[in-house]
């Protein structure tokens, strides 16, 4: 049985962003389980600046501009509705932006009177401490106040975490997943040398820690051990604020590192493949408690695996650790010892294609059939999809 689904984002799509390049991977995902996937989603046109739903990059529906089009987005579900209606629509993955309102509260009332089954995505859990600004505590404010109820009415929720239940609905517990036709192995062997390169990629936040790696790499070059292997980190990303460009540039230019951390901006494509090749471990989130998040399951990490790279991070991630490849970070706010990392590569003895083939089974396909057989729907999968 084909079942048709609706892929529902609050955000449109960017063609190099780590977050659409998930959305579209979990949409496929669903299609190598047997669903028909509509990727509806809201987008702002860069040349108008009308508000718009979009299906499958097809406008549906306008909802104006300014102001308007932005409140309409949040309160006017009904056109959304209407197009499920029409288009037989049995199943919505709704990704949670943390706008729970009396609004949405109906909309997912309705769908369910309908027959509809629908389960909402929460990215990361818990959230509310990545609110520090006034602006973001006031929309979170909101959330707060209407999350429970909107939680009651789906048929669950989808985490990466390990909680049983998220604001009294009970959840399905998956692993962030692997696209493995987009991400590409290393072309070169891991090696041992007297050269060691470091990658760090992702949008900088204050909660992965980088500054602690550079403190590291201060602390190592100070030291009378050094010569032995010279270390360089690169940084592949932007930073997300102030904050973060404070943490981290000074301490570059104040211990003198500008020969061996190399800050790349974002990278992609054959650009980002290029320093993949050229990298011997990758960084992981370093300061997850800084937003007191104990356990996670990253991007990068399965990034990290897939590219046959291993990696080092502090938080609990239940699918790596047992993994001969990885290294744990305390989860403090010590520097990383640098020497201990060298010796940790140097230990390693799985090549990059056994690193690979380690989490295969982390595929989106594996994902999303579970999402799928946990709410009972059935479907018949596409045979020629990567297990």
């Amino acid at each position: 049985m084909t079942v048709n689904a609706l892929y529902l984002s609050f955000s449109g799509f960017s063609e190099h962003s780590g977050i659409s390049k998930k959305k579209l991977a979990q949409i496929k995902g669903l299609e190598e389980c047997g669903c028909k996937v509509t990727n509806f989603y809201y987008m702002v046109d860069p040349d108008t600046g009308h508000c718009l739903w979009m299906a499958n990059r097809s406008m549906v529906i306008d909802l104006g501009t300014g102001l308007g089009g932005k409140v309409r987005k949040r309160i006017d579900y009904n056109p959304i509705l209407t197009y499920i209606k029409r288009e037989r629509i049995s199943f919505v993955y709704m990704r949670s932006e943390h706008n729970a309102s009396p609004f949405l509260i109906s909309f997912v009332r309705r769908l369910r009177n309908n027959g509809v089954k629908i389960v909402m995505e929460i990215p990361t859990y818990p959230y509310d401490q990545e609110y520090d600004t006034f602006k973001g505590k006031c929309l979170l404010f909101a959330d707060k106040i209407c999350r429970k109820s909107l939680a009651k009415q789906l048929n669950a929720i989808v985490t990466f975490s390990n909680e049983p239940a998220i604001f009294g609905q009970r959840t399905i517990r998956i692993s962030n997943g692997i696209d493995f036709d987009s991400i590409r192995l290393k072309q070169q062997a891991n090696g041992k040398s007297n050269e060691m390169h470091l990658i760090a990629v992702a949008e900088i936040h204050y909660w992965h820690g980088w500054d602690r790696i550079v403190v590291g790499l201060a602390d190592y070059y100070k030291s009378d051990k050094h010569n032995a292997c010279k270390v360089c980190l690169h940084i592949v990303g932007e930073f997300s604020g102030e904050r973060e460009r404070n943490e981290i540039m000074p301490l570059i230019v104040e211990n003198q590192l500008n020969n061996y951390v190399t800050l790349h901006g974002k990278l992609f494509g054959k650009e980002l493949d290029e320093i993949f090749d050229r990298a011997d471990v990758g960084v992981g989130s370093l300061a997850r408690h800084r937003s007191n998040i104990t356990r996670i399951k990253t991007l990068k990490n399965r990034e990290y695996a897939a590219r046959g790279i291993p990696f080092i991070y502090s938080e609990i991630d239940d699918d790596f650790e047992e993994m001969p490849y990885i290294m744990k970070i305390p989860a403090d706010e010590s520097p990383v010892d640098i020497h201990q990392v060298i010796n940790f590569y140097n230990r390693i003895t799985m090549n990059k294609e056994e690193i690979r083939n380690s989490v295969r089974h982390l595929s989106w396909k594996n994902q999303m059939k579970k999402v799928l057989d946990s709410i009972d729907i059935a479907v018949y999968e596409n045979k020629n999809s990567l297990r």
